[in-house]
């Protein structure tokens, strides 16, 4: 993803590397969260939907927290319990559970920012809290979504690990190309390291990432890899891409600080959330 370099921590003691990242911690938690899910994925897969809600709780946490610093209200509770709900609900009923989940989450939010200070108190930026609000809500808690429904279809453990394979291929071929080649910035706007020789990278692993994976995960078309490959170095990208604005915007340069060498969880999440969803749409169309 061009050097994910915007996500390292700025509370790091420890040396960055040249693209702006504690490399060693970064690796060690990274390997360490991967070994993790591998495990739950062969042996007790539906143990993903209480790994997921949790770390998407803890996201939008790390999210609320910089707005409300940033003086943009958003309903919390009900935003966390509605993101609960939103995951937990495509269990049992599908993308209807999700679809229905979200739109109550949506409309509970809007009452409770409308009340929030009181009956009598005139609500403040109403508009402008309200829609971040639901942004929050679809960004994190229903885009995850997608990555358990994709543990309930056949073959689930193994695309959920064709999602994994291809966003760890997009970010490390991007992190080792930018470092080797970069010299072009892509988008220096909002993201000053990510550079057009990183992409190229990210774009190499992600192919190959997903080649690799479709065929011998889910005995499928490679052709079929290496449209997930291309579909993914673009959302992985751009979703870093996102995040990264929405800090410029805020001011800050981590969500958090809870993994290191990384940020916060949402820091790590970024790629995932809308790779999840172009995932579960290709692997569900043509598999």
């Amino acid at each position: 993803m061009g050097g994910k370099a915007d996500g390292a921590s700025a509370a790091s003691t420890a040396p960055a590397s040249r693209a702006g990242r504690n490399l060693p911690a970064a690796i060690g938690v990274g390997g360490g969260l991967g070994a993790a899910l591998i495990l739950i994925l062969i042996y007790v897969p539906m143990v993903w939907f209480g790994v997921v809600t949790v770390a998407m709780a803890i996201a939008t946490w790390e999210v609320a927290r910089r707005l409300r610093e940033a003086d943009i209200s958003v309903p919390l509770i009900p935003l966390i319990l509605g993101g609960q709900a939103i995951i937990w609900l495509s269990w049992p009923y599908g993308t209807e559970g999700v679809l229905a989940a979200f739109a109550g989450t949506a409309l509970v939010c809007m009452v409770w920012r409308l009340f929030d200070h009181g009956l009598k108190a005139t609500p403040r930026n109403y508009l402008r809290d309200t829609a971040v609000t639901v942004f929050v809500a679809a960004w994190i808690p229903l885009l995850a979504s997608f990555a358990t429904l994709m543990v309930l279809q056949d073959d689930g453990a193994g695309r959920v690990f064709c999602l994994m394979i291809v966003v760890v291929g997009s970010d490390v071929g991007g992190y080792v190309a930018g470092v080797l080649f970069g010299k072009r910035p892509m988008v220096p706007a909002i993201s000053p390291k990510k550079s057009w020789e990183g992409f190229a990278g990210s774009l190499l692993f992600c192919v190959i990432g997903g080649v690799l994976a479709v065929t011998f995960i889910l005995d499928a078309n490679p052709l079929i890899g290496v449209l997930l490959g291309v579909a993914l170095v673009f959302t992985a990208t751009l979703g870093d891409l996102i995040e990264s604005q929405i800090k410029r915007e805020l001011g800050i340069k981590d969500m958090g600080t809870l993994l290191p060498g990384h940020g916060g969880i949402m820091d790590r999440l970024d790629s995932l959330l809308p790779s999840s969803f172009v995932t579960w749409l290709v692997l569900t169309v043509l598999v």
